[in-house]
């Protein structure tokens, strides 16, 4: 089968501008780096032009001179410079829905299809050479380095970089005709891993593109693009992912990205939705560094941590972990498998998807269009003989029913659970369909929790509760006269960058399953019940949590207050 070359090089020799000897000649003496027909135009017995002119008749294109035309700007605007450079295109007219363009590869039909649909009208090609191609991107768009410039004037003075910019410089390696969208996009990477963001939104409204980072929780909003660079930054950021189609702004598209800064290595979670005003893209930083993590950075305090040590060293049964979604129920679950994680045990998840890569576990990527779904999943790896199994969600009876015979064989089963406390979870999964005598024989504990924003510890400053204050925490003033509560400084200093608070920790709640709680499982005794009895046992609330914190001065009363709305009873 010919190559592309070889069938343009059939073709120069069909219409007697090449002959026989003069191919042959030139196959004996090219070299392995070059090409036939690069060594016969570098030799004159055949130009470029001729090439081209011939390409151009052959494919029934017009054959279009750049060099001895004008080109009116309002065309120029009908195709963007990113656009322009990656398909090596410059428009030449425009006449009602019809676009005319400028191609130097009359058999690059893929070119042809995609430009018509990026531009979502009727495109006509005429044909020219690859070097009338590159001098007129030069002439109507500027070079990259004029591109680069304008950019930064855009931007507001540029991007800065700082220790960063080496680092990431292989993202934009091999790409020079993008430079300027490639120096935003991963400057845009860097500063938010700089501000310990955990995701970056990027949000097409009808006149602007925002740019917000959730930090700590909180979303913040950042210096904006100007709103003409945003399909182009849309399309930088899928082509980094490598699996996402630029061409495709219908359907959501999900995807990954690789980076580094320094020895870290971040991946980032790529998402991508159609909306009204364009497509909204959500990256999601998976810092590795967060998985290192020992159960005391989680937030627990002295008397909980050695409860929950001893639990997740338990030989068998089921652990739970509840909240809504961003509660860092996985997080959590992520910093168990680290802790309990040697040699002597094998340890296999199945999730969905996989965030983290874990060094010596089994890690099970669900994927429903192949029919591997989590109760497929679990079936299968049973028959791999686990210690340990951590199931990223219990969604359904079937799923929760492998769980479960799984903890009654013998085996330790962490999974979560979407209930708003720690008792709920006991009724849920009654609801879901399992006999209340296999919940109370193979569950172990149930641990709640929830995120608040720490205070930055280099400018934290004493707080003196309100009257308000100990009645949102229903506190009596006589037994918090010791206390060191504090709140976030107003302006900040340059270790928080100007917000008062640096990294979350969780307040928890953990319900023990003793015989009494079992016996009232069988009996389907209610939350309220159940809640009673796990008082009963030394179960704090999670606002009760909370205040221990807000009184050791790592945390404030108004996001105790917020994160437990739930939790006023």
């Amino acid at each position: 089968m010919l190559t592309n070359d070889e069938y343009v090089v059939q073709i120069l020799q069909d219409v007697g501008l090449l002959t026989r000897s003069q191919v042959e000649a030139a196959r004996a003496r090219a070299d392995a780096h070059t090409h036939v027909l690069d060594y016969l135009v570098q030799q004159g017995s055949i130009t470029q032009q001729d090439i081209t002119r011939t390409l151009a008749a052959q494919a029934g294109m017009e054959f279009f001179d750049l060099a001895q035309k004008s080109i009116e700007p309002e065309v120029i605007e009908q195709i963007s410079l990113e656009v322009a450079r990656r398909y090596k295109v410059v428009p030449v007219s425009v006449n009602d829905q019809l676009l005319t363009v400028a191609t130097s590869n009359p058999l690059d039909f893929e070119t042809f299809d995609s430009l018509s649909f990026l531009l979502r009208r009727e495109v006509e090609f005429v044909c020219t050479t690859a070097d009338q191609i590159a001098d007129a991107l030069v002439r109507y768009y500027g070079s990259a380095e004029d591109a680069a410039e304008r950019l930064e004037e855009k931007l507001g003075g540029g991007l800065d970089f700082g220790e960063d910019e080496a680092a990431f410089g292989e993202v934009a390696e091999g790409d020079t005709n993008d430079a300027p969208i490639i120096r935003m996009v991963t400057g845009l990477i860097v500063e938010a891993y700089r501000n310990r963001a955990s995701d970056i939104h990027l949000e097409p409204l009808e006149k602007s593109f925002r740019v917000r980072f959730r930090i700590d929780g909180m979303l913040n909003e950042m210096k904006s693009p100007p709103k003409k660079l945003q399909s182009a930054i849309v399309s930088r950021l899928k082509i980094m992912t490598g699996s996402m189609s630029i061409a495709e702004k219908r359907l959501p598209q999900d995807g990954r990205i690789q980076v580094k800064t320094g020895k870290t290595q971040i991946d980032l979670r790529v998402s991508t939705i159609p909306t009204n005003h364009g497509e909204s893209v959500v990256m999601r930083i998976l810092d590795k560094s967060s998985l290192v993590l020992g159960l005391s950075d989680l937030g627990f305090l002295t008397d909980d941590q050695e409860t929950f040590e001893r639990l997740i060293a338990l030989p068998d049964g089921i652990l739970l972990v509840t909240g809504p979604t961003g509660s860092g129920k996985t997080t959590t679950l992520y910093a168990c498998l680290n802790y309990i994680n040697k040699p002597d045990r094998k340890i296999i998840t199945v999730e969905d998807p996989v965030e983290y890569q874990l060094t010596g576990i089994n890690q099970v990527q669900v994927n429903a269009d192949i029919g591997m779904s989590f109760p497929a999943a679990l079936r299968s790896i049973l028959r791999q003989a686990p210690n340990i199994i951590m199931i990223g969600e219990i969604r359904d009876l079937e799923t929760a029913s492998i769980a479960i015979n799984a903890s009654l064989t013998g085996h330790l089963v962490f999974s979560t659970l979407h209930t708003n406390d720690a008792p709920s979870a006991i009724p849920r999964l009654v609801d879901i369909g399992v006999k209340p005598f296999l919940v109370a024989s193979s569950l172990r504990a149930v641990i709640a929790q929830r995120l608040v924003r720490r205070l930055c510890p280099n400018c934290k400053a004493p707080h003196e509760l309100t009257e308000m204050d100990y009645r949102a925490l229903r506190l009596d003033p006589r037994y918090v006269a010791d206390a060191t509560v504090m709140e976030a400084a107003e302006h900040g200093c340059e270790n928080c960058r100007g917000r008062g608070y640096r990294g979350r920790m969780g307040i928890f709640e953990i319900v023990q399953i003793d015989d009494e709680v079992r016996r009232m499982i069988n009996d389907r005794a209610s939350t309220i019940q159940l809640r009673k009895r796990a008082r009963e046992l030394g179960m704090r609330t999670l606002r009760e949590d909370g205040v221990r914190k807000v009184l050791s001065g790592v945390t404030t009363v108004d996001e105790v207050v917020t994160a437990t709305m739930a939790d006023a009873d």
